[in-house]
């Protein structure tokens, strides 16, 4: 009996029809729905036979579905009446057919026609469905097949219901009276129900006629007529839209449709209509290939009435492998105009961005190696600022990194760089920047010696005007050696603190680095910046970014770390670290307008983290100068974890002349089905917020509810924009409103508790879990 192919899609197809937002992977919540199924599990279903996997949903592990047409059909019961060609079966009846379950009370079986017939408590599971029913019949001849008063389970997924009726005849059914929720029986918050759908399994395609959809016992949506697919196969159509509004762009409607292209490469359409500004229309390519992949983002507006002018932008990310050490990238920018994402952004993030970046490159990894050429380009996306400030393009630029092992206690290498500079404003030129090396690292169980000598040589072909400019001609050069010595000491002890046995250590290190001055003054800058002082600062070779500039250095680094790991599960509870460089002698090379490093010391660095229990984690850094007396960098963080969900996150964040915030969020569960959320991100230093949220939740097993109004910085002259956001989820089918839980992922860091994991540790050094290579270029 081949009832079980097209029974599973029947229910399936009606969620099909209202898929969730797009973008949103965060997985749904069950935990308040109940243990038991609406159907539960059969007695006397089957166990799998010594050697045959049969997995939870019924079907032989290896076994397709089609192939139960060919099994032998077994049939056992308490008692046999009835004759030989029509034997009837009563009492704990059984029929088994491949992976496909069946019980009954009574069931009558003609052997010559092939019919049969089950009455009393009919019980049914194969392929991911378990259902009850009053009674079946079917031909298997004709493999046609009638089941009435059915009430069904799904599986492989959450989802139950009911039906007057299911008429079966090859690849066609028909389904009357049929109901679908994720909601137990006993508290339906939503349910879909149709007079009748048709289905045709072979093309996928289904059809129903009079659904309607229930919210609690209140019909909210009606669909005379639609079709919808009954399989996970890829089909051209139309996705849920997305409406909001907004103050700047009035009622916001924007009605993705997919196109299932080819089976590696599909597109969506999404034209938006936004009533106080005019219509755009969007689009996105995505392919895959064994060897590559990609994606192209477009959004193309003709006539935007907020500012008079089109609009567009474009993206486009791929990858495509050349060979075995070689892999081509792309990752490509354009919009129309410096105030697109402004206009086009609600965060933050949209504002803060003062330039678009577009890179397009080859690049190759072997053994000890690694090299690429590339090309990027800038353009400038703050409509407050001209492109005299955009960096330069590099156009093209190749770089290499080498190294080889001559024995084990000898590395030698060397990092080279060619660029074309070029920039829309100034004059510009090449660069040649190589780095030969050669390192003797020692080490031990406890210690560590890492002397390294380098010689960096940098020359220049200036293009006249900027040579002119700076007087030096135009192949300017510099050469100068660096030597660096970096060493350290690790002492560990075991210690047993409030019953928890714990491994301590403390871990010196000095580092010491020497390069002589060279005149500098007459060389270009092109990509280069003082790094930001940090824990990484200490114990770097040059304190700019680029190679415009090699600062000329003689300076020791003192600095010590300790932390407390507790030995049963690696967590660690405490660690700090505390750092300063000693310079012995001013350092003279800097950019234009920078002071010189005067002799003395540079400010402390402080950086400790502190979990008082498992839930907790308290952290703090901090910069202070001793020279001038003055605190550069402050830094407060504190973290709560509720059990099972919710969490609350205190920032406080200083750096001199810059900036002084406080961020605080949450999500507090106030009992299992409601919680509430909250962000206060606010500018001490401007007076002023630049993000408020404020809402709550509510939660059930198949339905959630967001309400979170909104106050956030709206443009780059800081006026604030607000919004008031509602979304109601019907879990397993889809959601209607804005797309409430990316906005609360964003602010609130832990609402979604897996985005904890996303962020990089650190070590009790502070420095990043992983470092970056020696030829890293930022």
């Amino acid at each position: 009996m081949r009832l079980i192919p097209r029974l599973l899609p029947l229910p399936l197809c009606i969620a099909a029809a209202l898929p969730a937002q797009a973008g949103n992977d965060m997985p749904q919540n069950w935990a308040l729905c109940p243990v038991g199924d609406a159907v539960p599990a059969f007695a006397d279903f089957p166990r799998a036979p010594e050697g045959l996997n049969i997995d939870p949903l019924g079907k032989a592990a290896g076994q397709a579905a089609g192939d139960d047409k060919h099994a032998p059909t077994d049939i056992e019961g308490d008692h046999l009446g009835g004759t030989d060609a029509n034997p009837v079966f009563q009492g704990n009846v059984t029929m088994r057919r491949g992976s496909q379950f069946m019980g009954a009370d009574q069931l009558t079986f003609d052997k010559a026609e092939g019919r049969y017939k089950a009455e009393g408590s009919v019980r049914f599971q194969a392929n991911g469905l378990r259902l009850r029913a009053a009674s079946a019949e079917g031909d298997q001849n004709s493999d046609t097949h009638t089941m009435q008063d059915l009430q069904y389970q799904l599986l492989s997924r959450r989802g139950n219901g009911k039906a007057d009726s299911l008429s079966l005849a090859g690849q066609e059914g028909s389904l009357r009276g049929a109901t679908y929720s994720t909601c137990p029986p006993q508290a339906r918050h939503w349910e879909l129900d149709a007079r009748r759908i048709d289905i045709d399994n072979q093309t996928g395609w289904a059809r129903a006629y009079g659904a309607r959809l229930h919210v609690g016992k209140v019909p909210v949506l009606y669909f005379p007529f639609f079709m919808f697919p009954t399989d996970d196969r890829r089909r051209t159509g139309l996705l849920l839209p997305s409406v909001s509004n907004s103050s700047r762009n009035g009622l916001d409607w924007a009605q993705p449709i997919y196109l299932n292209l080819a089976p590696n490469y599909d597109a969506t359409l999404t034209p938006r209509l936004m009533s106080s500004r005019g219509a755009l229309l969007g689009g996105q390519f995505r392919y895959l290939q064994e060897s590559g992949r990609g994606t192209l983002n477009a959004w193309w507006m003709p006539h935007d009435r907020l500012r008079d002018r089109y609009r567009g932008s474009m993206d486009f990310k791929g990858v495509q492998d050349i060979s075995e050490h070689w892999q081509a990238r792309a990752d490509l920018a354009w919009i129309s105009d410096p105030r697109y994402l402004e206009d086009f952004s609600s965060s933050l993030d949209g504002l803060a961005r003062a330039t678009t970046f577009s890179n397009l490159g080859l690049y190759g990894i072997g053994e000890g190696w690694t090299a690429g050429v590339t090309a990027d380009h800038w353009q400038l996306a703050d409509y407050t600022l001209d492109r005299s400030v955009l960096p330069y393009d590099r156009l093209p630029r190749a770089f290499l990194h080498w190294q080889r092992n001559a024995g084990m206690a000898l590395t030698y290498g060397v990092d080279a760089e060619a660029v074309r500079f070029q920039h829309p404003v100034y004059a510009a030129g090449s660069r040649f920047d190589a780095k030969p090396w050669i390192s003797s690292p020692l080490q031990g169980d406890a210690w560590f010696v890492r002397p390294t000598l380098a010689w960096r040589y940098t020359s220049y072909v200036l293009d006249p005007a900027l040579a002119q400019s700076l007087g030096s001609g135009k192949t300017p050069s510099r050469a100068q050696s660096i030597f660096s010595l970096d060493s350290g000491l690790f002492f560990d002890r075991e210690i047993r603190v409030k019953g928890h046995d714990y491994l301590q250590s403390i871990e010196p290190r000095l580092f010491y680095l020497n390069v002589p001055y060279v005149d500098q003054s007459g060389m270009p800058v092109f990509d280069t910046q003082p790094l930001t002082f940090s824990w990484e600062q200490l114990f770097r070779d040059n304190r700019y970014s680029g190679g415009d500039r090699q600062a000329d250095a003689n300076q020791l680094t003192l600095a010590v770390s300790t932390r407390m790991i507790r030995q049963s599960d690696g967590f660690e509870r405490f660690s700090a670290s505390i750092g300063q460089i000693r310079y012995f002698r001013e350092s003279l090379v800097r950019l234009p307008g920078e002071p010189i490093t005067d002799k003395g010391n540079s400010a402390w660095v402080v950086d400790a983290n502190y979990a008082p229990t498992d839930r907790w984690t308290i952290g703090a850094s901090y910069q202070r100068d001793p020279k001038f007396k003055r605190t550069d960098l402050a830094s407060l963080r504190a973290r709560y974890l509720f059990p099972d969900d919710g969490i609350v996150n205190i920032n406080y964040r200083y750096r001199r002349a810059q900036l002084e915030q406080v961020d605080f969020s949450f999500l507090y569960p106030i009992n299992p089905r409601w919680s509430v959320v909250g962000r206060e991100y606010y500018s001490l230093r401007d007076r002023k917020t630049l993000e408020g949220v404020a809402g709550v939740q509510w939660d059930s097993c198949c339905v959630a509810v967001r309400l979170v109004a909104r106050r956030y910085v709206q443009n780059r002259a800081g006026q604030l924009g607000n919004t008031l956001m509602f979304e109601i989820e019907l879990k397993g089918l889809g959601s209607a409103g804005q797309d409430i839980q990316t906005t609360l992922r964003r602010s609130i860091l832990g609402y979604n508790r897996d985005d904890l994991y996303l962020v990089p540790p650190q070590t009790a050094t502070g420095q990043p879990s992983k470092p970056a290579p020696a030829n890293a270029n930022p």
